[in-house]
């Protein structure tokens, strides 16, 4: 399964953390929204959205994005980290998927470390996070998405 993962990752890389585990599981590409200009999603399998937590969202450049570039009908799954409270999570970019007809994968999220706003006062929450355990669980998220996507008759 060919897989685009189209994210943003920040402050202390989280996000990335994560889908650099699942990187390892099979045949991704890792695309940073705010470096590319024009993307062509349509030669992969399955494409992937991934964000930290902003303000209880999805950073808007990851929704923009699927907005823009994710092709009718392709099937999709989210990928998320936060710091205390995941906030309203993959829901705005789902939204973007539903419309577009997309098979929706399933949905992956986990703490990470975050030290924004007022949490840096005290040092920052989630510290340590996302840890090995998380990692492991995004390696078999994936593992297991490949196997889901395998079973819809896609490939």
């Amino acid at each position: 399964m060919k897989t685009a993962i189209c994210y943003y990752s920040r402050h202390h890389g989280n996000t990335l953390n994560v889908l650099k585990a699942m990187a390892g599981e099979g045949d991704v590409d890792l695309i940073d929204v705010t470096t590319r200009q024009t993307v062509r999603l349509e030669k992969y399998d399955c494409i992937g959205f991934a964000s930290g937590i902003y303000g209880f969202e999805f950073q808007k450049a990851v929704v923009e994005f699927a907005r823009q570039y994710l092709p009718q009908g392709k099937p999709v799954f989210f990928v998320y980290t936060y710091g205390g409270a995941k906030g309203s999570g993959a829901k705005a970019v789902a939204k973007i998927a539903q419309e577009k007809n997309c098979r929706m994968l399933g949905e992956f999220s986990c703490k990470g470390y975050d030290t924004f706003g007022p949490f840096k006062l005290v040092g920052g929450i989630a510290k340590g996070h996302p840890d090995e355990r998380d990692l492991e669980n995004a390696r078999s998220f994936y593992r297991n998405l490949s196997k889901t996507y395998d079973r819809g008759g896609q490939k």
